[in-house]
């Protein structure tokens, strides 16, 4: 049996990947993404780096789509659309997979296409509360369509659409590798812009952080982005701060599956992008949110995300374009009132399943 995973959310997918390696041996999973996550940059992806550890065939696929904005790599985007089409022909024929897992975006589209043309089993997991065109797109094609929230059932066709809930990484749960070992005698604040990372949280970032580390020991997901050369400049920063704070500061490009169980034992407040993965992982483990929704995310699903924890008083949201002495002070009342965010978190029970992963999987495997 060989089953086809492709699409833009890598937690739900690495999620699906380590249960069906526990419960079905004799699946082969072959992995179509992103080798190099920026066009014009060829730096390794994450997603790249988790398949290859964990020895699967990683196909890589150049698939483009279509943005708001009017700019020279929006027009390379669009100009990659029938190439993404065209890859995905052959990355079919070459390995007629039984059945194929979406887990959205313009990345899947094309693979899931021809999928269809070939007459495939495709089933496809929408993470958000907003699905973007590519996704009521890819819904079309697929036999059956899973949500995580049930609100978005209306954007498909219900005689096809459950609500799953969203798949979470087992890993999250469990300490396999320390990147580094913290003494906690400080509250630990852990701030992620995402694989990528993010420039805009980091610039703020750069601007309190001294603050920050008179009071409290920070854990600092960068990204690797050239262009921006965030990491470059937040490490010089850091090597220029009294030893006492540099110890404090836990500067790093990403964590890998095995080291994020460590980082999120030890946060007691996490600051970053509101994607359904991050939504559904501080749910997981009940860590309240300091939320920097992306103001560009497709529907604005990542505003809506950070509201639903902020109305359950599990989070607060900063807006990136507020100057950064307001992130400041936002960390230093929610850390005053962190036990007052985590009480919160039965507000948010209905939107949290259990087994996720494996109700997937026997859905995918049916008999029918």
């Amino acid at each position: 049996m060989k089953l086809l995973i492709t699409g833009g959310h890598l937690a739900p997918a690495l999620a699906l990947i380590e249960e069906i390696e526990k419960t079905k041996k004799d699946v082969d999973i072959i992995f179509v993404g992103r080798q190099y996550p920026l066009d014009r940059e060829r730096t390794l992806s994450l997603e790249y780096k988790e398949i290859n550890k964990k020895k699967l065939t990683f196909v890589s696929i150049e698939a483009g789509r279509l943005n708001r904005m009017i700019s020279v790599s929006s027009l390379i985007s669009f100009i990659r659309i029938p190439l993404g089409f065209i890859q995905a022909f052959f990355i079919i024929n070459k390995y007629r997979p039984d059945k194929i897992m979406s887990f959205g975006g313009y990345l899947a589209l094309p693979i899931v296409f021809w999928g269809f043309i070939f007459r495939i089993p495709i089933f496809t997991h929408e993470q958000t509360i907003r699905p973007g065109l590519a996704n009521k797109l890819i819904g079309f094609f697929s036999k059956k369509i899973f949500v995580s929230f049930a609100e978005v059932k209306n954007n498909f066709p219900v005689n096809k659409t459950y609500v799953s809930g969203n798949p979470v990484k087992p890993s999250i749960f469990k300490i396999w590798d320390k990147p580094f070992e913290i003494k906690k005698d400080q509250p630990v604040i852990y701030v992620t812009g995402g694989s990528l990372g993010s420039h805009s949280i980091n610039e703020h970032i750069k601007k309190i952080i001294v603050k920050l580390l008179y009071c409290y020991i920070v854990i600092h997901q960068v990204g690797d982005t050239k262009e921006y050369h965030d990491y470059e400049d937040l490490l010089l920063l850091k090597n220029k701060l009294p030893k006492e704070l540099q110890a404090r500061y836990f500067l790093v490009k990403h964590f890998f599956d095995n080291q994020i169980g460590y980082v999120y034992n030890v946060a007691d407040l996490v600051i970053g992008r509101a994607g359904a993965n991050t939504f559904f992982e501080l749910l997981a483990l009940n860590k309240p949110a300091l939320f920097i929704p992306l103001p560009w995310s497709s529907g604005r699903e990542q505003q809506h995300h950070a509201e639903i924890f902020t109305k359950a008083g599990c989070g607060e949201i900063f807006h990136q374009i507020t100057p950064s002495e307001k992130l400041l002070r936002l960390v230093e009342q929610m850390i005053d009132r962190i036990d007052y965010y985590k009480s919160n978190f039965k507000n948010l029970s209905k939107f949290y399943k259990k087994n996720v992963s494996k109700y997937l999987i026997d859905e995918i495997f049916k008999q029918d």
